[in-house]
């Protein structure tokens, strides 16, 4: 059984047991959340699709670390035959949640 879930704004493909990283969220560590802007449920072939959302469909997780942090992205940005190098790096916010149940 898994679900297509929106969460903080992307969609994720979830199944229970699974852990994903999302976009950071207001939780905090051991804090349950639910999710209730599910798209598509599949149950062993019996396929719901939500117009947008499929009613009466939840998805529960808990919040596994509310720290965690993305692989660094590098900027570097350069203006030839001029002398301009600058180089910039970034590290994206995540929390990281396991689902517990698609109901």
């Amino acid at each position: 059984m898994y679900a297509i879930v929106d969460i903080a704004g992307q969609q994720f493909k979830v199944e229970a047991g699974k852990e994903i990283f999302v976009n950071r969220l207001e939780a905090k560590k051991d804090e349950a959340v639910e999710f209730d802007k599910v798209l598509l449920v599949d149950n062993e072939g019996q396929i719901q699709l939500g117009n947008p959302y499929v009613k009466g469909a939840l998805v529960k997780a808990t919040v596994l670390d509310d720290e965690a942090r993305a692989d660094k992205v590098l900027v570097f940005k350069k203006i030839r035959r001029k002398g301009f190098q600058k180089c910039n790096g970034h590290r994206q916010k995540l929390t990281k949640i396991r689902i517990d149940a698609i109901a």
